[in-house]
């Protein structure tokens, strides 16, 4: 499956071919690859109500917090509604509110330990003043330090039916293991999603994006290409990270994502032999490779919010 065509991105093909010399010349030998199951895998977060809470018109559901994830809902008419989780670390997860009268699953992102969830309603949309609507705390301790990047949430909002999980599963098809799936799933956002320079410069804060919606339209932003490729990576049991945060002084979103046998691949598009660094498929879609080199030299990212 080696690409020689292709314009951007890692040949991660040429990577597979990599750990097979190696292997041979470790002498283990060539061994037979069977392709892995390419079936949907997609996790359902739920609101069962064994452990939840209720203030006004706020409702939080935290019974799967062990799973890595929240359900909260808010059924009132106030038009600005935040919700905050604040980490056991004191980092400061708020979303925009959207999507009335429906639970929607937010994702624990600090680990284990002790969380604060905060509901706020506007008192003033002109002053930006808002009032506690819920406020709870509770400890927490994740089962599967994976699970909060494998089930659908906010920002990477998917579910069985959606046209991004259905590609991810054609996608994954006669792929030999999830490094290929990889390949796959990154070599098509790359290079079938442009940017989208106008939404770059008009969006307004808040924005959240929507797999399907960048999957049809065939553009986005960063926010974009993250979301859609953490929702398709994570329909295949490949646990993505949804990272935002600052390469030099640009605001940024990208992904990381874990391997079995080789682990979270974190940094852009460089590979030493072992390590992958960061995976950015925005500026894997826009960039040459001498362009990527040029941008990365004295530039770092700095992980701000993981998703």
């Amino acid at each position: 499956m080696l690409r020689k065509n292709r314009k951007y991105g890692l040949r991660f093909a040429a990577l597979c071919a990599a750990f097979l010399i190696t292997s041979e010349a470790w002498g283990y030998g060539a061994a037979k690859v069977e392709a892995r199951d390419a079936t949907a895998k997609v996790l359902i977060p739920s609101a069962p109500g064994t452990q939840a809470f209720s203030s006004g018109a706020a409702s939080l559901d935290i019974s799967n917090a062990s799973q890595g994830y929240v359900m909260m809902k808010y059924s009132g008419s106030n038009p600005k509604v935040k919700f905050r989780i604040t980490t056991p670390a004191g980092v400061n997860y708020t979303y925009t509110v959207s999507g009335y009268g429906s639970y929607m699953a937010y994702p624990l992102s600090g680990g284990n330990g002790n969380y604060t969830f905060t509901v706020f309603e506007a008192i003033s949309a002109k002053d930006n003043l808002y009032s506690t609507a819920l406020s709870q705390s509770a400890p927490v301790t994740i089962a599967n330090s994976f699970s909060p990047f494998l089930y659908p949430n906010y920002y990477v909002n998917f579910n069985a039916s959606s046209a991004c999980v259905k590609k991810a599963s054609s996608l994954a098809q006669n792929c030999a293991g999830d490094l290929d799936v990889v390949d796959e799933v990154y070599h098509f956002v790359t290079g079938n999603i442009v940017y989208d320079n106008n939404k770059a410069k008009t969006v307004q804060p808040g924005y959240v994006p929507a797999p399907d919606t960048t999957l049809a339209t065939g553009a986005g932003i960063c926010f974009d290409y993250a979301s859609l490729m953490s929702a398709m990576l994570r329909s295949q049991g490949i646990p993505t990270r949804l990272e935002v945060g600052y390469v030099g002084n640009l605001y940024h979103a990208w992904i990381s994502c874990y391997i079995t046998d080789v682990g979270w691949v974190d940094g852009i598009i460089k590979f030493d032999g072992k390590n992958w660094t960061l995976m950015d498929p925005t500026m894997a879609a826009g960039q040459s490779a001498a362009d990527l080199q040029k941008f990365m030299t004295g530039n770092t990212y700095a992980v701000k919010y993981l998703y």
